[in-house]
């Protein structure tokens, strides 16, 4: 992935105190003791590991529509091998009842989308500089880009649920066709094309500025605008489309409202194919104001020309395709008993891990950290509360990525799991983790350096990962909490808390996060399983206070 990344660099004495502060549940900060020291404490400090099964879950039929943004292209990762991420998305009008004015004649038409990049610098004439933030794969190698109209009409609601619910697509990754599934039916979207709208036989995302020149009688004035995906059409063949598609539709009622427009014109299929070689994926930014198809036109009696425009934008119903050809691995599910070796984390719509805290029962736990009533049960407090005879300073699991991808280099010659992030969920709620929620590091300008306490970054030379689980262990001591499993994705974005369902689930995993659908990269890691080298083994750790 080319990336310009700005690493997140906490001096260490702030992030130790820093999890000081937010190591212990709010309810149990104060231990009394008068004077500290070897001799005077009045308390114990110590550490153990509990027990836990880690286990690999194949991930089918996954929701990839109402995505915050999509990926376009061909990725092959070195450890799965490739996915192919197309796209179908609505376009609609910004505004309705158009009149095209007298003669009206079509100079060109502009598709622009925004990739996501930052500003990096200037160039020798002070103009800005950009890197493109999600660019996977090989930044040099082209992909086949198609860009189709398409005539299945993606609707809004599902016609076969109760009530007013909204329709879901799903994933169809396992096909080798640009598929998805609705939940009674199988969607192709091969069968579903009109016309060809551009074709691209040699397409390389840009990280160069957008520049727009504009050329009137009396001044050319030149505009620069963020990179993006821009295809500017100018054939009469072209033109004669977009004539006959929308032009000549004006008074025409499929021009007179969003509805009636999604169901005449029913989108646009951008499709994506391999070339020779590693080819590129990039994610693209629909949702931004500059997404739009922009039919540049003039109208008007010969001697008092104007210039205009009608504008469509990529609003309504948009969902992603995957093609999956993971020939170095073969996913599927793991051992819930005894749990897996290796844990095959891998985005777009590829596999997650599940960790069972307690696999065998939360009896031995409580019974060790809560105080015994004297009939059974365990003290609690004025406000309901269990009290605790040992008081968790941190809890975390410690991940080892497998080092058979340890050493794995891009196509830059860098490390090229050097930047992977794990995101852990409470796959009971669905939700992040109290420890993610209340995590004060984020960073909404660069997710690799958010959230470094409750989900450490990859420790660049032991290949580490910290997922700090210390007030979802309280939650579960303090207040009877049953949410013992934690879900591990990728993510590129772990801002990106929303999940996503999936399709028949026939386990406890109802959902996943959102962030792991447009995340295509993958990595391995070290399961809990007894076979697994006891220092690379994921770990259950425990710090504890103990008063004496």
């Amino acid at each position: 992935m080319k990336k310009t990344i700005k690493a997140f660099k906490f001096p260490i004495a702030f992030l130790l105190i820093l999890s000081s502060f937010i190591a212990c549940d709010k309810d149990f900060n104060v231990i009394e003791s008068d004077v500290l020291g070897k001799e005077n404490s009045n308390f114990t400090t110590g550490e153990t590991l509990l027990p836990i099964v880690a286990y690999n879950k194949k991930l089918d039929s996954l929701q990839v529509n109402n995505l915050a943004s999509n990926l376009l292209g061909v990725f092959n990762d070195p450890s799965y091998g490739s996915t192919t991420a197309s796209i179908v998305t609505q376009v609609t009008p910004t505004s309705f009842n158009p009149d095209f004015g007298v003669d009206p004649v079509i100079d060109s038409i502009v598709i622009n989308i925004p990739y996501f990049s930052s500003q990096v610098g200037t160039d020798d004439n002070g103009n800005t500089t950009y890197a493109l933030d999600s660019l996977y794969g090989d930044p040099t190698a082209p992909i086949k880009l198609t860009l189709y109209q398409n005539n299945y009409f993606l609707r809004d609601l599902d016609p076969n649920a109760t009530g007013s619910s909204s329709q879901i697509y799903y994933s169809n990754s396992n096909s080798t066709t640009n598929s998805v599934l609705n939940g009674t039916s199988t969607i192709n979207f091969d069968d579903h094309i009109v016309v060809t709208i551009h074709e691209d036989n040699n397409f390389i995302p840009s990280e160069a500025a957008i520049e727009i020149w504009n050329i009137t009688d009396s001044d050319t004035t030149t505009t620069r605008s963020v990179p993006a995906y821009r295809v500017v059409l100018e054939d009469d063949a072209d033109k004669l489309f977009w004539k006959n598609t929308i032009i000549d539709k004006q008074d025409d009622p499929v021009l007179s409202n969003a509805n009636n427009f999604k169901n005449y014109f029913r989108g646009v299929y951008l499709k994506a194919e391999a070339l020779v070689g590693n080819g590129n994926m990039i994610l693209l930014n629909l949702a931004s104001s500059n997404a739009n198809i922009t039919i540049n036109y003039t109208s008007g009696e010969t001697d008092s020309r104007t210039r205009s425009t009608y504008v469509m934008s990529f609003t309504g119903n948009r969902l992603n395709t995957f093609i999956n050809d993971f020939n170095l691995v073969t996913l599927q599910n793991g051992n819930k008993q005894l749990g897996d070796d290796k844990l095959y984390l891998k985005g777009s719509a590829g596999s997650m891990s599940v960790v069972d805290l307690f696999p065998n029962g939360l009896d031995d736990f409580l019974d060790t950290f809560r105080v015994p009533n004297g009939s059974g049960g365990y003290e609690k407090d004025n406000d309901g509360n269990y009290i605790l005879n040992r008081l968790i300073n941190e809890a975390h699991l410690a991940i080892y990525e497998d080092e058979n991808i340890y050493n794995e280099l891009d196509e830059n010659g860098d490390a090229y799991h050097k930047y992977d992030r794990i995101f852990a969920y409470d796959i009971k709620n669905n939700s992040p983790t109290i420890d993610y929620l209340i995590d004060v590091t984020e960073n909404t300008q660069n997710p690799i350096s958010s959230k470094v306490i409750s989900l450490s970054q990859r420790d660049t030379i032991t290949a580490k990962f910290k997922i700090r689980l210390t007030e979802h262990l309280n939650n579960i001591l303090l207040r009877d909490s049953t949410n013992t499993k934690i879900g591990l994705v990728t993510s590129f974005n772990v801002n990106y808390n929303s999940t996503v369902q999936i399709l028949n689930s026939n386990d406890e995993v109802t959902q996943i996060p959102a962030a792991n659908i447009i995340s295509p990269r993958g990595t391995i890691l070290h399961g809990s399983n007894s076979n697994v080298p006891e220092g690379k083994q994921l770990k259950f750790k425990i710090f504890f206070t103990e008063p004496n």
